[in-house]
């Protein structure tokens, strides 16, 4: 199983190879500034789960499924004031995967 749905990116990018590149570019850099502050206990949930939210949200534009799935479950805990750890993890593992994905297509 793939971390991005590649038809989902083609239709969101007209089949458009080079804009499609560009959005995977800005995902992959949208992860490695967005992920430490989503999994920093030092920021307040609020801010945290914003953070979370903004990924979410750029997942579902590229098709990264588990991503945006993991991402909404972390905004949610955050946002009821609850230490979302394990899914903070899974996130962060998934995020990875989707990054190499990424890397690899390159």
């Amino acid at each position: 199983m793939t971390a991005i749905d590649r038809a989902h990116l083609a239709a969101q990018t007209g089949g458009d190879d080079a804009l499609a590149a560009e959005i995977l570019g800005l995902f992959a850099a949208q992860c490695r500034r967005l992920l430490p502050g989503i999994a920093d206990r030092a920021l307040a949930f609020p801010d945290r789960a914003d953070l979370a939210h903004t990924l979410k949200g750029s997942a579902a534009g590229i098709g990264a499924d588990r991503v945006q799935d993991l991402a909404g479950r972390v905004e949610a805990a955050l946002r009821d004031s609850t230490e979302p750890g394990p899914d903070i993890a899974a996130l962060q593992e998934q995020a990875a995967a989707a990054l190499a994905e990424i890397a690899d297509a390159a």
